[in-house]
């Protein structure tokens, strides 16, 4: 069973909860958990001035995701910085590419799931997730998000992410914070439970 985990990162932040959803997903027994990252669309001169660089440098090493990979996956987890309440320009890309699955039908019945980062407390995690979801339905997926399971999503005694809708981290004005342990024990949270999932799918 093909767990394959796929996420946008501009400066970090969602890499590492990327890699806490496959610690996750590496849980489940007989899981082959892939980490890919989307092709970047920003010309390397503007990725400098937004100071993006340097932090890209940590995950230069994961292979860039291809169209095809989508197709022979069991599930499917996307990882996106929010970008005004909805993914960013580059995760919207590489889903736009999608055409020929869709017509194929090649996703249809696969888990998919989100998880999210945004600079401030309310902005625009759950709407990132619930609108990343039309494009999973649209491809037939099987939506998966982060159920009150994970009792961390329900702490009142600190600042965090985390949703019903899935997994997020917050950034921070400018980007300063990275993901807390409860934000990253809710991404292994949410990739061993997508994970589980695809494999009582798969038989």
């Amino acid at each position: 069973m093909k767990v394959l985990v796929v996420f946008y990162s501009m400066y970090g932040h969602v890499y590492k909860m990327a890699e806490a959803i496959a610690e996750g997903a590496k849980e489940v027994q007989g899981a082959d958990v892939v980490l890919r990252r989307v092709p970047e669309t920003l010309p390397q001169e503007v990725l400098q001035k937004m100071g993006a660089v340097e932090p890209q440098k940590a995950f230069a090493h994961v292979p860039v995701c291809t169209v095809a990979e989508l197709g022979e996956a069991d599930a499917i987890l996307f990882g996106t910085p929010t970008r005004y309440g909805n993914m960013c320009g580059q995760m919207r890309q590489f889903l736009d590419a999608t055409g020929q699955l869709w017509v194929k039908g090649a996703l249809v019945g696969k888990v998919g799931s989100v998880f999210a980062s945004s600079n401030t407390q309310h902005g625009g995690q759950e709407s990132t997730i619930l609108s990343f979801h039309n494009t999973l339905l649209h491809q037939g997926m099987i939506i998966v998000g982060l159920p009150y399971a994970f009792q961390g999503q329900m702490r009142m005694d600190e600042i965090t992410g985390g949703s019903p809708y899935g997994a997020s981290t917050i950034a921070g004005s400018k980007g300063e914070r990275m993901p807390s342990e409860n934000e990253l024990a809710a991404a292994r949270f949410q990739g061993k439970h997508a994970a589980s999932i695809a494999a009582k799918l798969a038989g």
